[in-house]
């Protein structure tokens, strides 16, 4: 099987599996193989906190040309995996020159699987794109193509808590596996000062409390699968030996109210007030906790968000983990070389990490009293063996290596799925970029002529071919969907308050028809 995530999480995934009791794990890029049964496949959809998707492969084959994928596709039985009257839709990822267009690749797929249908037994399958019975997923490197069935369904980072977001929320799979490199399973406090609408906060709670992620989903792609076992997934879903106590807190702060409002009301959602608590407090009013505790926080950029004075708040961070955080602790994600160095501290290991498109630093600060050669002199440690290693390997991670670096947009490591990934060689997008600069030239040459027209110059000033300039164009819509309201997870266990009995509930609630949310 394969498990998908985000570049640079590859090795916690790994970690991951490989403690699930996966066999044969093998990291790749932006995923993870591994081999394992049904139940494998069942408890990694439910239980991995840094997998965005869980593809099983069912057919390798050779595609030279578009002939031989539709041939190809045609040859595999797919009675076998879309019943009568099921739907069925298809994803691709292509890295090829022979095929250059992910959408041509689904169209070819999709109709090599309907005409053998329409063939076989004179009726075809539907196609959904929305909210599909059965979701297929295709990926080509080159001639080397991979039919998968994927098992998840909605991308794995949908946890199902989240009911309401602040402007540009951190993708919960990154947050999980930015506190799992911390090495941090509960044994201090936890705190983010700059908590947004929790997430970081939630999915710490998941992690010190050893409790699955997919507890608060209303279903996987697999459950609609011809093989689906209900009893083994019942079993699952319902097993929370492995959970443990927390005996310490999580605490969230931020400046806005707004955020405050959301990240305790997504709390509240997940059953998890009774150990996160989230106030409305300035970082620069931080003072230094009562009990040992690691910070991990995601400042804001200047890319998404808009913050005045951008630098002065970085100068800030670094003050009070100074002077307020000593003893401690402090992970930070941040995406511009010159906030970093606001901060005035130095840092102990760097982590490559990407939050949407920006290339990102997950830096760590060992916050200690003093010079830091008498820390090291009383036996401190602020780098261990482990983090010089892992600095060693990071050596794109040079003095003068271009940090503002962004992937192709068409290649962007998107925060809220993976799927749609195509790739292209370094030539086509060198081409690709003179294409858009030179569509730009002439966007601003046809601005201006039609200024001219408008100030006089031109015959009747009036704009041609319903063109409008750049700044008249509409601005696009809030993205974000509307909160569910009132949180009840899978079988209308209800995550409000206490997580409730879990025992036996399921036979009586998991039959229940729920709709599917999609974007």
């Amino acid at each position: 099987m394969i498990a998908k995530t985000f570049m640079g999480l590859e090795p916690v995934l790994a970690e991951e599996l490989t403690n699930l009791g996966a066999n044969d794990v093998q990291i790749g890029r932006r995923m993870v193989s591994f081999k394992g049964d049904k139940e494998m496949m069942y408890r990694a959809n439910f239980q991995l906190h840094t997998a965005i998707r869980i593809l099983k492969p069912i057919a390798r084959f050779k595609a030279r040309s578009a002939e031989d994928m539709y041939d190809e596709v045609k040859k595999i039985d797919w009675s076998q995996y879309i019943e009568k009257g099921k739907t069925f839709s298809v994803d691709s990822v292509v890295y090829s020159e022979e095929f250059r267009n992910s959408r041509f690749v689904t169209y070819k797929v999709k109709d090599a699987i309907v005409d053998q249908f329409r063939e076989q037994t004179g009726e075809r399958p539907n196609v959904s794109v929305a909210n599909p019975d059965i979701r297929l997923h295709i990926h080509i490197a080159d001639f080397d193509a991979t039919m998968c069935l994927d098992s998840s369904g909605e991308s794995l980072h949908r946890r199902g808590y989240r009911q309401e977001t602040t402007e540009a929320p951190l993708n919960e799979v990154l947050a999980a596996g930015m506190i799992l490199m911390t090495g941090w399973r509960g044994e201090t406090d936890f705190i983010d000062p700059m908590c947004g609408s929790g997430t970081l906060l939630i999915e710490a709670a998941l992690i010190a409390r050893n409790m699955s992620p997919g507890l608060f989903r209303k279903e996987f792609a697999f459950e609609k699968w011809p093989d689906f076992d209900q009893e083994l997934f019942d079993e699952i879903y319902n097993d929370d030996s492995q959970e443990r106590d927390f005996e310490h807190h999580i605490y969230g702060y931020d400046i806005d109210p707004k955020a405050v409002a959301k990240a305790s009301l997504n709390v509240r959602a997940a059953g998890l007030a009774k150990i996160i608590s989230v106030q409305l407090q300035d970082f620069k009013d931080f003072q230094k906790p009562a009990e040992p505790a690691l910070m991990v926080t995601n400042p804001p950029y200047g890319e998404r968000i808009s913050t005045p004075n951008l630098l002065d708040t970085y100068k800030m961070i670094g003050e009070r983990l100074k002077h307020s955080f000593s003893g401690n602790d402090a992970w930070i994600l941040s995406y511009r070389e010159e906030c970093f160095e606001q901060i005035g501290l130095k840092p102990s290991i760097k982590i490559p990490l990407y939050n949407g498109s920006l290339e990102c630093e997950f830096r760590k600060y060992s916050m200690f009293q003093g010079k830091m050669k008498d820390f090291r002199q009383e036996g401190g440690v602020v780098k261990t063996e482990e983090e010089k290693a892992a600095m060693a390997e990071k050596r794109r991670f040079k003095a003068h290596r271009e940090f503002k670096k962004r992937l192709d947009e068409q290649e962007e490591n998107e925060g809220a799925d993976i799927r749609s990934f195509t790739f292209h060689s370094l030539e086509r997008r060198h081409e690709e970029e003179e294409r858009r600069e030179a569509a730009s030239r002439r966007r601003s040459d046809r601005a201006e002529f039609f200024q001219r027209q408008a100030d006089g110059h031109g015959d009747d000033g009036r704009r041609r071919g319903g063109f409008k300039r750049d700044g008249e164009r509409k601005p696009f819509g809030k993205q974000g969907g509307k909160g569910r309201g009132d949180f009840k997870g899978r079988g209308g266990k209800d995550f409000g308050g206490s997580r409730g009995p879990k025992k036996g509930f399921k036979k009586d609630f998991r039959k229940d028809n729920f709709d599917h949310d999609e974007d």
